[in-house]
């Protein structure tokens, strides 16, 4: 090989190298780049005295204070989204006796969480049977932990899944927007088969892919009528009807 040549490998090399780390690290940036709490409806949930709430970066825990039912569930974040954005809109299952533990996904989508379930769960030791749910993307990976034997049930909000559980025993439920401009209720509807033939299907008048959550508005989603308290409301008492 001549030294030319050997330069010019060299070069293509490093090029190459260069791209790659640039690629990784622009990919990084936008990664954790997320969209945060809204604080008014994160406040009314701090506030609340039926719920006890311990949250960190990565994880949201919310307990009943009293009469807790012993079950729980693991809400996996969508995209980008801060885990805590969440609080208020599963708070009435908390008030219902359900533990709730909202979790933030390796770097920030759902599709690239590795840890088991039993990461999460741990959170709640008290906790002696649980559900498994999420938003968006969060709900694609709460399929794939719906295999899990522990588990009892699937939520999920604004999502469908990407593996097949139509053969399972699990009690499901699928909450959609009338106005989600991500999750449409076209492929909402396009998905079905892929979850057990009695899965609860509520599709929300006036709802669109945000209002799952208190974050802001969301490129390329549609325009949200219902109001915050409602949403909650038809959230809790949709999951619990459905759970009991």
């Amino acid at each position: 090989m001549t030294s030319r040549r050997r330069a010019v490998l060299r070069t293509v090399a490093a090029l190459v190298v260069t791209t790659l780390v640039v690629g990784a690290s622009g990919f990084l940036v936008y990664a954790n780049v997320t969209s945060a709490a809204e604080r008014e409806p994160l406040s009314e949930v701090a506030d609340d005295p039926a719920i006890s709430l311990d949250y960190s970066r990565d994880s949201v825990v919310m307990t009943p204070v009293s009469e807790a039912n012993g079950e729980g569930l693991v809400f996996i974040a969508g995209a980008k989204i801060e885990p805590v954005a969440y609080a208020y809109k599963l708070s009435g299952l908390v008030e219902a006796g359900y533990t709730v533990v909202i979790v933030r996904p390796f770097l920030n989508f759902g599709l690239f969480e590795t840890r088991p379930l039993s990461a999460f769960t741990s959170l709640a030791p008290d906790v002696s049977d649980w559900f498994v749910g999420g938003h968006s993307l969060g709900g694609v990976k709460a399929c794939m932990y719906a295999d899990s034997p522990e588990v009892k049930g699937l939520v999920l909000f604004g999502s469908y899944c990407a593996n097949d559980l139509s053969g399972s025993a699990l009690t499901v439920v699928s909450l959609s927007g009338s106005d989600d401009g991500l999750s449409t209720p076209e492929k909402i509807d396009a998905n079905k088969a892929s979850l057990p033939a009695d899965t609860t299907f509520a599709e929300i008048e006036g709802a669109n892919h945000a209002a799952f959550g208190d974050y802001g508005p969301q490129a390329g989603d549609g325009e949200s009528s219902i109001d915050d308290s409602d949403m909650r409301d038809i959230i809790t008492d949709t999951i619990t009807k459905a759970l009991r």
